[in-house]
């Protein structure tokens, strides 16, 4: 049997070397459109940006584990067209490959901004180890960089930015920063905090073009920049999908329709990662979600399923940030949720943020606060009932508040 797997990144990268995990010895084909080998992505915005790793730890597996496992790696390859009649994939350097499964782990790509100048070279994203060392070399010291976007990637390299000495202006089009994936009571810490360590944060301006010497708003303004980062969500690379006919979704972001065993509407191509619209079984519901646990979860899917395995119970999604000496981590969605409870002070630097359907914990947004994320993480999985009370009083540990329930 041979899998070929069509995206190099965390989900592709995994997913080979968990069929082997799983068992799988049939042929293994990893084709990745970038020139290295499968590496982890968030340390970009982080350690990466400010010198702190190298390649070496920055790649998820050694170079030599492919060829010790018998994985045909093969990089700087795109897959230009998919035959599932035929079960091929041609790719960019002429060969054409048979599979008997297809994983296609084509990720994101950032979206563009429909306003003048949105295709300079001279601008970056923040996708690639490429983009990283491209921002990397222009940032220091008397330098000025201009971040258009203020979700987490936007506040992430700010921070990495800050730290190297840069000055940095973040505009924001809405009226809070994360205000699309996270609580009022968060965005206001993460603007005060930037606030604090010198990062300019504009909100409520609209980006009308980007120019030579910087970014044009709509007021007229110009915002003076040396380098300018845009981070303003991401769409789906589902376009091979989409022309070999597999079912995906035409609203939002797009994505290949997924199953819980990461099975596209084709049952021999399987589709995994940030280019999926997948079940999420915890809260009823379809998503595309962006993250490295998400790619994890449907890589062993898709292995799963190729093996004959039995599928592990499904995960509560989380995610995770860190930015200056804050570490925030995310479980759950907070969709259900008709409330929000905060336990503990913000002005201390750690607090949660519960987000309740009636008694019933769907959300958990935690910052420095790992016993609040483990036991919220927890509670969402086990769907139960807690005393609200004692959820807010910090007198009252989380081990106890899972206790009382488990009781």
């Amino acid at each position: 049997m041979k899998v070929v797997i069509i995206g190099a990144g965390h989900a592709g990268g995994s997913a080979a070397a968990l069929l082997r995990v799983s068992g799988f010895e049939g042929e293994i084909v990893l084709i990745g459109d970038e020139p290295v080998p499968p590496y982890q992505r968030p340390p970009l915005s982080k350690a990466w940006l400010k010198g702190e790793t190298d390649l070496e730890g920055l790649l998820l597996r050694p170079l030599e584990y492919y060829a010790d496992h018998a994985i045909d790696l093969r990089t700087g390859v795109t897959a230009t067209a998919l035959d599932p009649a035929g079960r091929t994939v041609s790719l960019s350097d002429g060969a054409v490959e048979t599979y008997d499964a297809l994983i296609l782990a084509t990720g994101s790509t950032g979206r563009r901004l429909p306003i003048p100048g949105a295709d300079r070279p001279d601008l970056i994203e923040l996708r690639t180890m490429a983009d990283a060392e491209r921002l990397k070399a222009r940032l220091g010291p008397d330098r000025r960089l201009v971040i258009v976007g203020g979700g987490y990637v936007g506040l992430e390299a700010a921070a990495s930015a800050r730290a190297l000495g840069a000055e940095v202006v973040l505009l924001e089009r809405l009226d809070r920063v994360l205000k699309r994936v996270a609580s009022e009571p968060l965005s206001t810490y993460f603007t005060a905090r930037h606030r604090a360590e010198g990062v300019d944060i504009r909100l409520d301006v609209e980006v009308a073009a980007f120019e030579d010497d910087g970014v044009r708003l709509a007021d007229g303004t110009l915002v003076p920049a040396d380098v300018i980062l845009v981070g303003v969500g991401a769409l789906a690379n589902d376009g091979l999908a989409r022309a070999a006919g597999l079912v995906c979704d035409d609203a939002g972001s797009g994505g290949i329709i997924v199953d819980e065993s990461a099975r596209t509407s084709d049952p021999a191509i399987f589709a995994i990662g940030d280019v999926t619209v997948r079940p999420i079984p915890v809260h009823g519901c379809t998503l595309r979600l962006e993250s490295v646990p998400n790619a994890l979860e449907q890589a062993r899917q898709a292995a799963h399923a190729i093996v004959g395995r039995a599928q592990s119970a499904p995960e509560v999604p989380w995610f995770w940030s860190d930015q200056y000496d804050v570490k925030l981590q995310i479980a759950g969605l907070p969709l259900e949720g008709d409330r929000t409870l905060v336990r503990g002070d913000p002005a201390e630097g750690r607090f949660a943020v519960f987000h309740l359907a009636g008694d019933r914990i769907v959300c958990v947004e935690a910052v420095n606060a790992p016993p609040e994320f483990m036991a919220g993480k927890q509670l969402i999985q086990k769907r139960t009932r807690v005393d609200v009370g004692k959820l807010a009083n910090t007198a009252v540990s989380m081990k106890a508040v899972a206790a009382d329930v488990a009781a």
